[in-house]
């Protein structure tokens, strides 16, 4: 049976945290022998994982150690492991945080991999923070067997970005549990009220630059100029809230915009809805989107967003589409082929040492 050992800073809200639980929820725990490193004490605690998962919490590494160089946080502060036995596969899946990454370059590992989760290139473009981080960290690169990324897409631009050569890359999307999604999607919504005589359109996730909601806003605008029943639900919160709902209200859109905060159940309220709308300014691999898709909403997607996203077309004139939106038969999607081959692909990873 094969050894993998996950190396992850916490599991609160947020898509590598989501991806990760969804990952190890459904792996195949008859095949893999599987233990997930925490860097927060009580962090699993709540979280439905297999029992058979193993979770193990390193010593609390002090933040400042993330803004040293790489090699000297190293020497100062690499964990050890003392009589754990080597695993088949080592894997930082967060890729920012230092701990993730002393964790898995130190732990016995016969392989040793990070997941890469974002477009480097254009997130060190937007994000003074992640260009500092950028600057400290970029000296672990070396010692990783190879890379994974969660859509082709990214490949290129952390070549380029990272200066990394002769490493193995491969993709590995994330992995949507659609099961829970479903079961989530049988719950009604109790604070929602919908006009359905308009075309209701939902989006998902974080409240910030990346994710675009200003674009979103100023499109939706655009198309409300043009006819009076289209109406947007935001699930989700962030840093750029009370812009976004000062925005609203500057564009007109006041009663046609409703900001609903996060929801520990989304799926219902998507279910609900009759199109899904995303703007992001660059993705990983959107799971909002994958999200949509097993609810069987019909996606309106901007057209950057194809390049993340195997199978999506997106759309160049999106104000137009919205102005002549209607509403559509859903076609929910278990998403069954999509995700076998996720599993497939980590168990084969692991395989190969």
């Amino acid at each position: 049976m094969k050894r993998i050992a996950f190396f992850q800073e916490d599991l609160q809200t947020g898509g590598i945290q989501k991806s990760i639980i969804n990952l190890l929820r459904n792996l195949d725990y008859d095949r893999l022998q599987v233990d997930l490193y925490l860097s927060r004490p009580g962090e699993a605690e709540g979280i439905a994982f297999p029992e058979k998962l193993g979770i193990k919490y390193l010593k609390p590494v002090p933040r400042l150690y993330s803004f040293l160089p790489f090699d000297v946080s190293m020497k100062l502060a690499r964990p050890s492991f003392p009589d754990c036995t080597p695993y088949d596969l080592a894997v930082d899946f967060n890729s920012y945080q230092f701990s993730c990454a002393s964790g898995a370059l130190s732990v016995p590992a016969k392989k040793r991999v990070m997941w890469v989760h974002n477009d480097v290139e254009i997130k060190l473009q937007n994000e003074w923070k992640y260009r500092v981080l950028w600057h400290f960290f970029k000296g672990k690169f070396k010692y990783y067997d190879g890379f994974v990324c969660v859509s082709q897409a990214l490949i290129e631009p952390f070549q380029r970005a990272s200066g990394v050569s002769g490493k193995s890359f491969r993709v590995i999307q994330n992995y949507i549990d659609t099961a829970e999604i479903r079961s989530k999607m049988e719950a009604e919504p109790e604070d929602l009220m919908l006009d359905e005589d308009c075309v209701n359109f939902v989006a998902l996730g974080r409240l910030c630059h990346q994710k675009g909601y200003d674009l979103m806003l100023d499109l939706f605008a655009q198309a409300c100029a043009k006819r009076e029943d289209l109406r947007l639900y935001i699930l989700g919160d962030g840093p750029d809230r009370e812009i976004l709902e000062k925005k609203a209200g500057e564009l007109g859109l006041n009663g046609k915009v409703f900001f609903l905060g996060n929801q520990t159940n989304p799926y219902c309220y998507m279910k609900k809805m009759d199109a899904f709308i995303s703007t992001s300014r660059y993705e990983g691999q959107p799971l909002n989107v994958m999200e949509a898709m097993t609810v069987g909403l019909p996606l309106y997607c901007s057209k950057n967003l194809e390049k993340y996203t195997e199978g999506l077309r997106g759309i160049d004139d999106l104000a137009a589409a919205l102005a002549v939106a209607g509403k559509r038969e859903k076609y929910p999607d278990d998403l069954s082929a999509y995700n076998g081959k996720i599993l497939r692909a980590i168990e084969a990873m692991a395989e190969e040492n």
